[in-house]
């Protein structure tokens, strides 16, 4: 991020969780099977809710900052999260964006740091990062407590002591950036959406009207002056929540941070303004039009604040009607008359207002207005009968269940310190979170019907997205709401302003050694059919997340057939012999389930996470879902179309048309591999049918080709015990198991400039790359990886500080070689503002030529990949899904399954001159294929001037 939005979550992060009195897992016995099949009791929703809790303690230093503290001994970590109560709402007139435009201001320096990133990075840091949104801006990293000290001190350097740091030349280069985010977001299909619902809802001059991220002419009229004023007026620490959260406690924390903040004086605060709810007079109806695949439909309403006593109501209500699998709105047009692809309906919740939403791209060939039709009369029999019990129940049960997964992480976005920091800024109480979910869990169908009535049965604001010629201007909007009836702001003129230090020089306090890392030991089971199990057993939370992986993914597709696979796992659960795709849903919400089928390049993977009193009837559900589809031709046919409609979103995105083409280019039309991450070709999609889909489910999803890997609160003779009730009497047909081996070749490298014609881009997407020639794991990669983070790998490569930070032509850009068993790729990726479209292009090659000829790796660098990644391991693995991740991609590459915990010896023996070698012969960019999305009439002059011959591929080709 170090970006412009960040989402409330539904509910806050929930943490500290335990459930009394559940049922356990069923016995093994001495031979490893099951005495019978589970019939345990499942966990109540009561027991859920009841053992939420996140510790705290708060304190505030004489100058209005306040702290919270959360103490979570788990790992060596600790998050820092930083909330200032200033976002886009505070702006006024003719200076939208300021908010987002300081927040990025604010990682390029203080007085005593040149760079956040850097000294952080180098003690093990996560990246620091941040967001701004209409309430508030955010800082957050997770940290070694060991270098807790270091991050309060930089943070403390950035609120008080700012602006002796702040030049013209950073103002004019994050402005840049900031524009080049802009135009990134608005070059997405549906890209303007958001502007257009704003306008639609709120009057001119409403706080919450402009978009965050503000408009064009707004971000080039502010000023060094301008900033300057901002900070003095919004950014004193009485409008500040710090929260730490994690290996730490407030008695220990209390001194440190009056050391570090207790100095800075208090600011003026932030001046509350009028924001509510706004009723529309009558209906509002609006079409556009924009380069989309599919037309889409939008009625909103502006509904109450976060406090508000139907704010809670309306947040299930709106997730029954179409945030649920089993949503009413899913019933009725997705699975029920089949008007739509796919619907959605929620409440994004602010401080002062939140904006109801349901959403409905509607089905190729379907009348728009028998699915406006539709979706009225759902939301009309919600009002008026409103939800069930059970529906509230499940619901509920499935946002507690979603949120657990929170509960691992300290700090960052959607962690605990994220929690309580916005309970404590918006409502004066770090434990709102908690009011939330008791209000959730005691709602009755007549308090959520109420609400819905009262909100919903006002006049809404209607919006139609249709395919055809995009004619709004992105540029111009974001703004007041009034810039056709009044002047823009005058541009920056770089006018001179006194920069002059503000505060005393502080050193940076030393950071203290990290322990050793500790990765979990793998266990291994075989279960009765011969299925290898691997546990890595954490406790933190009471949770298990589980994969079941089968050595076949999109890969085995046979050329000309590209999607058939991936549809065949797609609709693993949309019916099996005894479930419909509703009872599906129906039962993973009741059970608080996550249960996902996808496919990849070389694995399809089913996985789930659920609560660990609830393994034994989740796995149950899991098990009909992989063995018994049912291939019904209304499901199917229903998939086919979802598929279909999935591939043309993707033709409409430059990221994913730069994808498919690059990887065509890349491993040549008759590779497998070019199609693996493409999602299919839309015509083979179009016409399967159950038979060809049964016959792929039968030959690629069986017991001998398949590996179970959990990582969680789960003992393995437990999880033995489970998965043989489940799993252990399915038998592998008699026929030998199919392998995925790819054998096609591919194309000898070579230099290639593909341009793909995408009109009125504001950005160009660049995709630029080879394949290397090594394939899986092999000795050494850890040196090549290493290169990379250098070159493109994260926020402080080269490239990004080239291209983003000095010369502000893009938002990011990164770069990679991901894991795969066949060959592998090297690939960078940005999306850059269309006129520095062939600058960037040089820019990017140069410097990969530069590494390691005329810029060889330096100290800096190699302490920062070296040492500091070491630093940085404990956050690499602090929730089940990292560790999960990390065992399923040794597997995939044949290494040892505890590969991780090997990873401090190997980096601590590579030094400046493996990594320099390891540039020099991976990273140059000789026989590069560059791939160019965007508008010919812009890019075509610009490149030209490239001396590469131009290859020219439509949209439809692809």
């Amino acid at each position: 991020m170090k970006s412009a939005l960040m989402l409330r979550p539904l509910l806050p992060a929930i943490a500290a969780f335990a459930l009394a009195g559940c049922a356990t897992m069923p016995a093994a016995t001495a031979d490893g099977t099951v005495a019978a099949a589970s019939t345990a009791p499942t966990a109540s929703l009561q027991d859920i809710v009841a053992a939420v809790d996140i510790p705290f303690e708060t304190f505030t230093l004489d100058n209005g900052l306040q702290v919270v503290v959360h103490t979570d001994r788990k790992s060596p970590l600790v998050g820092v999260t930083t909330y200032y109560r200033v976002g886009s709402k505070s702006e006024p007139r003719g200076r939208t964006g300021f908010a987002h435009l300081f927040e990025h201001l604010m990682f390029g320096g203080s007085e005593n740091v040149e760079n956040f990133d850097v000294p952080l990075e180098a003690a093990g840091s996560t990246g620091t990062n941040g967001s701004t949104w209409y309430d508030r801006t955010n800082y957050v990293e997770v940290v070694p407590t060991g270098a807790l000290d270091l991050a309060l001190m930089m943070e403390s350097d950035r609120m008080g002591y700012l602006l002796g740091a702040v030049s013209q030349e950073k103002l004019d280069n994050q402005r840049m950036v900031v524009q080049n985010e802009k135009r990134q977001g608005d070059n997405q299909p549906y890209g303007l959406t958001e502007y257009v619902m704003a306008e639609g809802l709120l009057p001119v001059g409403h706080p919450y009207r402009h978009s965050t991220i503000g408009s064009m002419a707004d971000l080039q009229a502010a000023s060094l002056a301008d900033v300057q004023t901002w900070f003095r007026d919004n950014y004193g620490p009485n409008n500040v929540v710090l929260a730490l959260t994690g290996d730490i406690d407030a008695a220990t924390a209390r001194p440190m941070v009056e050391r570090w903040f207790g100095a800075i004086p208090r600011g003026p605060d932030v001046v509350v303004q009028e924001a509510g709810p706004v009723t529309l007079t009558a209906p509002v109806n609006r079409t556009i039009t924009d380069q989309v695949p599919q037309t889409r439909i939008t009625r909103a309403w502006t509904g109450p604040g976060m406090e508000h006593p139907d704010a809670v109501p309306l947040q299930v209500g709106m997730y029954i009607l179409g945030g649920l699998a089993s949503s009413r709105l899913d019933n009725a047009m997705v699975r029920g008359e089949e008007l739509a692809t796919s619907v959605s309906a929620s409440a994004q919740q602010f401080e002062q207002l939140s904006q109801l939403e349901a959403t409905v791209n509607v089905k190729d060939g379907v009348e728009q207005a028998a699915a406006l039709a539709l979706l009225e009369g759902e939301i009309a029999r919600m009002l008026a009968a409103g939800p069930t019990q059970d529906e509230i129940n499940r619901a509920v049960t499935q946002i507690a269940a979603a949120q657990i997964s929170g509960l691992q992480s300290v700090g960052n976005f959607g962690g605990k310190g994220m929690t309580l920091a916005e309970g404590l800024l918006y409502t004066g109480d770090a434990g709102f979170y908690r009011t939330e979910l008791n209000r959730m869990a005691a709602l009755t169908p007549a308090e959520v019907r109420g609400a819905m009535q009262r909100w919903l049965g006002r006049p809404a604001f209607t919006l139609t997205v249709e395919p055809g010629e995009r004619t709004l201007d992105g540029g111009a909007l974001g703004g007041w709401g009034d810039e056709d009836t009044m002047p823009a702001p005058a541009a920056d003129t770089g006018a001179q302003v006194e920069v002059t230090r503000t505060g005393p020089e502080r050193a940076y306090p030393e950071v203290a050694p990290v322990g050793e890392l500790t990765f979990p030991a793998v266990e291994h089971a075989t279960l009765a059919n011969g299925i290898e199990v691997y546990l890595a057993r954490r406790t933190v939370v009471p949770q298990v997340s589980l994969a079941m992986s089968f050595a076949a993914g999109s890969i085995v597709d046979p050329i000309g057939r590209a999607g058939v696979h991936q549809t065949m796992i797609d609709l693993l659960s949309e019916g099996t012999t005894t479930r419909s795709a509703e009872e599906i849903a129906i039962e993973e919400e009741s059970l608080g389930v996550s249960l996902n089928a996808g496919a990849g390049a070389e694995r399809s993977v089913v996985s789930m996470t659920a609560l660990t009193a609830n393994l034994a009837p989740s796995l149950e559900l899991m098990a009909d879902v992989v063995r018994n589809p049912a291939f019904n031709p209304d499901d199917v046919a229903r998939v086919r179309q979802q598929r279909v409609a999935g591939i043309a979103q993707q033709l409409a995105n430059p990221g994913s048309l730069a994808a498919r083409a690059f990887s065509t280019v890349v491993y040549g039309e008759n590779n497998p591999y070019a199609y693996a991450a493409s999602g299919g070709d839309a015509d083979v999609v179009a016409n399967l049918d159950a038979a060809a889909l049964e016959a792929e489910h039968d030959r690629w999803i069986r017991p001998d080709l398949a590996t179970i890997t959990v990582v969680g609160d789960v003992t393995m003779p437990e999880l033995v015990a489970a998965l043989n009730a489940t799993f252990g009497d399915w038998r592998a047909p008699a026929t030998p198991a199919p392998v995925n081996t790819v054998t096609a070749g591919s194309p000898e490298p070579a230099a290639r400039l593909v341009v793909v014609n995408r009109p009125n881009s504001p950005s160009s997407f660049l995709t630029i790359g080879r394949l290397v020639p090594f394939s899986g794991w092999q000795q050494g990669m850890e040196t090549v990886d290493l290169a990379n983070e250098v070159m493109g790998g994260g926020f402080l490569s080269r490239l990004n500080q080239d291209l983003r930070e000095t010369r502000g032509w893009t938002y990011g850009i990164g770069s990679g070689i991901p894991a795969a068993q066949g060959q592998r790729v090297l690939r960078v990726a940005t999306q850059v503002q269309a006129d520095r479209t062939a600058d960037s292009i040089r820019v990017i090659l140069d410097q990969m030529a530069a590494f390691p000829s005329a810029r060889p790796l330096d100290a800096g660098e190699l302490q920062r990949v070296t040492e500091g990644n070491v630093r940085n391991l404990p956050n690499r693995y602090e929730t089940n899904g990292q560790v999960l991740a990390a065992i399923l991609t040794n597997q995939l590459l044949g290494r040892d399954l505890r590969y991780d915990a090997t990873l401090p010896s190997l980096y601590g023996a590579i030094d400046a001159a493996a990594i320099n070698r390891a540039a020099a012969q991976y990273l140059q960019p000789e026989d590069l294929v560059v791939v160019v999305v965007g508008d010919r009439s812009v890019i075509d002059p610009q490149l030209e001037t490239l001396d590469m011959d131009i290859e020219y591929l439509e949209a439809s080709e692809l």
